[in-house]
């Protein structure tokens, strides 16, 4: 039998969690809310070793790369990046406090976490260390470790960061849809669930026009700089969106990505070095999602959006970005530390994010692959007119 995608165990899991809270007895949920604590002080003890695991080795191989073509491709996906954020800022900032205040979500929000049920006990488990020590020893670390050549540290950082995947893969993945059915058990008992479904729907269909609308504005870029038309070219991505939605991976879908991104005319030797780096670092999709999503949990949660405090998380987000987990949800697992350390979020803020992120991850890994054909273009572009190459010598 075919094995369930996360996807569907999450769905799966959503549902159960509302059946089982409109007629399990409060012993029961209970049973789900100390599971939900447990894995909630876990998630917290792991988040920094996330941060240290993956943004370590992300930013030491890209710093290996020193060809001017690597620094190139890496600007135009920071900056693609940090524009998705701030156009999925700007749009929640213009439209979400309608859809909160439609859905009753102010009234909703003064009973929010006072109803419901407490666990019967509490295992602590203490992190390391905070998240920003986590972030400045990463970035620290990864920068030392291109400016000084560090090989044996760069060796054991690879390593760091294959257990915190396996951790990840092996024990976090899967225990998150019971993880996520105990929060909708015991929302949906507390008489918050409807309020919550009927707002996320709405956010999850402006998240999806939100990727069509980076897509188009990628490709015009692209199309710009190389006069082409944008929307052939986005057609021309079409295969490699959809196999993306069915595998749920940008590395999955690289074979198709490169055949399509070649069929757009592009520079052979930019295709073969841009499709696969890009697989790894340029996830404006993801960016959409996790941004709308931590400005909705906020209206939420009765806190008021700005631009003070979402546009360092939006630039920090475009970095971390880089360095996300190339497994299904690895985008919100590398951004579980700026969520608690900039935005303040709490454990049941945490699962809602890390749910709806879920819920739609196969649209933003489609958008994420689609979009690199637009990259390449643009270094093509910039290739062609500087006589760019990947070697260390350019």
């Amino acid at each position: 039998m075919k094995r369930i995608g996360l996807f569907m165990r999450i769905v799966i899991a959503i549902a159960l969690g509302i059946g089982l809270g409109l007629v399990a007895p409060d012993w029961f949920i209970r049973i789900f809310a100390t599971f939900n604590k447990v894995f909630g002080n876990f998630l917290n003890f792991i988040i920094p070793l996330i941060i240290i695991g993956f943004i370590i080795p992300g930013i030491g191989e890209l710093g290996r790369g020193a060809g001017k073509l690597v620094g190139l491709t890496a600007l135009v996906v920071y900056m693609s990046t940090i524009v998705a954020g701030f156009l999925a800022y700007f749009v929640a900032d213009a439209t979400f406090p309608k859809l909160l205040s439609s859905s009753n979500a102010a009234q909703a929000n003064h009973s929010t976490g006072q109803e419901l049920l407490t666990s019967y006990f509490d295992i602590g488990m203490p992190p390391v260390f905070d998240i920003m020590t986590a972030l400045l020893l990463a970035f620290l670390i990864g920068i030392g470790i291109t400016a000084v050549q560090a090989d044996g540290l760069m060796k054991i950082s690879l390593e760091l960061k294959e257990i915190v995947g396996k951790v990840i893969s092996a024990i976090i993945v899967p225990l998150l849809p019971i993880h996520i059915a105990g929060i909708f058990m015991n929302m949906t008992q507390a008489g918050e669930v409807a309020m919550i479904l009927q707002v996320f729907i709405k956010v999850f269909a402006i998240i999806l026009v939100l990727h069509l609308i980076i897509l188009i504005l990628q490709f015009s870029v692209a199309g710009a700089l190389n006069k082409r038309n944008p929307f052939r070219m986005l057609r021309t991505m079409v295969p490699a969106y959809f196999t993306a939605l069915g595998t749920q991976s940008s590395a999955a879908t690289i074979p198709v990505t490169l055949k399509q991104v070649k069929e757009l005319g592009t520079d052979e030797e930019v295709a073969d070095f841009v499709v696969p780096l890009c697989a790894t670092i340029h996830i404006t999709g993801s960016t959409i999602t996790l941004t709308s999503v931590s400005a909705a949990i906020l209206l939420l949660n009765g806190h008021t959006l700005s631009l003070e405090v979402m546009l360092p998380f939006i630039m920090m987000l475009g970095i971390t970005m880089i360095a996300a987990p190339s497994v299904p949800g690895g985008g919100v697992m590398a951004a579980l530390g700026l969520f608690t350390s900039m935005l303040g979020f709490d454990d049941a803020m945490i699962s809602l994010a890390i749910a709806l992120y879920i819920a739609q991850d196969s649209f933003g890994t489609a958008t994420n692959v689609t979009g690199d054909g637009a990259i390449a273009q643009i270094v093509h572009y910039f290739k062609k007119k500087n006589k760019l190459t990947t070697s260390s010598n350019s």
